[in-house]
């Protein structure tokens, strides 16, 4: 059985193996980095059906994690676990990763595999905590709610950036994505994004961003990004999105090395000739929208050929997530998995 994470009451019967499946997020943009009006940051952002995270969980005599891309990724989960352990209790749990995106790569794999982690070991409990409270107690979410929301909603969201008091940035809008379109994702596997205190030494270096170019992003996602999703018009999304992507790319153009922080992407995207393109987060991964399949695949084509004989370079076509993460009871495969990896663990 399979559930959607936002619809779980309060107080479940505890499970003794569950599997979470969780999207990726694609970042589209701040709307206002320097809170020219008071509140900060605000977001737009796009959940992906891939590359996604899975994991299952289940009780353990010890705590154990297996299937990590790497040791930083077991640390962090490790960390997790003893943070939910002091809020809520209860027994050592094993997690198994069966698939993970690589850490700081512009696709939300911080903030999906913490909120995996944390509504698998609540669900063991049989709790089921808000996103909201497993992020904060978690450490996510503290500038954008796209990768939290999208984890609860899936689909195209706009938030309102981090409220008083801490507040998780509530969703302003919601929108399906239009079935038919597609993303093509050019990915630098040489590099990673900013992240960490190097972020926000970053961020604290720009100049402040004019509330003229923060009303200019406001007006291009109300008047054209919405419209443009809600009305199926591809053109006046991937225009508005487009002219997001440029305006901010440029602002942050100083400290990450360019409008696009991988030349490699900036040249693959350029090849593959939309309106709709821009950068996720600090990077390096890359994005173009497409209308279709078959026009998506001709940009994959000619973003493949743009990058051939360039090393690292990773390119593939997702479609939107209109759904958040997946709970499920972990079915026979995914409970053996875990067994077998138990073994594994010292």
């Amino acid at each position: 059985m399979q559930l959607p994470l936002n619809s779980l009451p309060d107080r479940l019967s505890p499970l003794s193996a569950v599997t979470i499946d969780a999207p990726a997020r694609l970042h589209l943009g701040f709307l206002d980095p320097n809170a020219s009006l008071g509140r900060g940051f605000g977001s737009i952002g796009l959940a992906v059906d891939a590359p996604g995270t899975r994991l299952t969980a289940q009780f353990a005599d010890e705590e154990c994690v297996t299937g990590a891309r790497s040791e930083a990724q077991r640390v962090r989960i490790e960390q997790y676990l003893r943070q939910l352990r002091a809020a809520y209790g209860g027994q050592p749990v094993a997690i198994k990763v069966h698939h993970a995106p690589r850490a700081h790569s512009g696709v939300g794999s911080g903030t999906q595999l913490a909120l995996a982690v944390g509504t698998a070991f609540a669900r063991l409990a049989g709790r089921a905590p808000a996103s909201a409270g497993l992020a904060r107690l978690l450490g996510r979410g503290a500038r954008s709610g796209i990768g939290m929301l999208g984890f609860d909603h899936g689909g195209l969201i706009v938030d309102g950036g981090p409220g008083t008091n801490k507040r998780p940035p509530p969703m302003l809008a919601r929108h399906a994505f239009p079935d038919a379109w597609r993303v093509l994702l050019i990915d630098d596997t040489r590099s990673e994004g900013l992240h960490g205190d190097e972020e926000r030494r970053a961020l604290a270096a720009l100049a402040p961003f004019p509330q003229t170019l923060a009303a200019h992003l406001c007006h291009l996602v109300l008047m054209r990004v919405l419209p443009g999703v809600a009305e199926h018009d591809f053109d006046a999304f991937a225009e508005g999105v487009g002219e997001v992507q440029q305006t901010i790319g440029e602002y942050f153009a100083p400290v990450q090395g360019g409008v696009f922080s991988s030349p490699a992407v900036a040249a693959a995207l350029d090849s593959v000739r939309t309106p709709g393109i821009g950068q996720t987060s600090w990077g390096p991964t890359g994005f173009a929208f497409f209308r279709s399949a078959q026009e998506a695949q001709r940009g994959l084509d000619a973003a493949l050929d743009a990058t051939r004989g360039t090393p690292g370079i990773t390119c593939s076509v997702v479609a939107a997530a209109n759904r958040g993460g997946a709970i499920h009871m972990a079915d026979a495969a995914d409970v053996a998995a875990i067994e077998r990896c138990k073994s594994d663990c010292p």
